[in-house]
């Protein structure tokens, strides 16, 4: 009895520790371009400098002076003069 208490809490651990691995493994972000449209990511992106977007932490909020606009989409892109590039 002894020996399969110790297993279950082996195989708890270990549970406990792949779904902290997999949660870290995505995080919604808010992503703003230099024109003001920001949305909303599930999952982390690398964007390329280029494109002009900065990441911020989901709590993230603009200030009452800023001039942004959310603008969401789903799947992995941004937004650039009103239009959704995919990448």
């Amino acid at each position: 009895m002894k020996k399969l208490m110790l297993q279950a809490a082996a195989a708890a651990i270990l549970a406990a520790g792949a779904m902290a691995v997999t949660s870290s493994a995505a995080s919604a972000s808010v992503v703003c371009n230099g024109e003001g449209e920001c949305w909303h990511t599930h999952d982390t992106y690398k964007y390329d400098p280029a494109f002009g977007v900065t990441v911020h932490p989901d709590a993230w909020k603009w200030g009452d002076a800023d001039h942004y606009k959310w603008r969401e989409h789903e799947g992995r892109g941004y937004w650039k003069g009103g239009v959704w590039v995919t990448f």
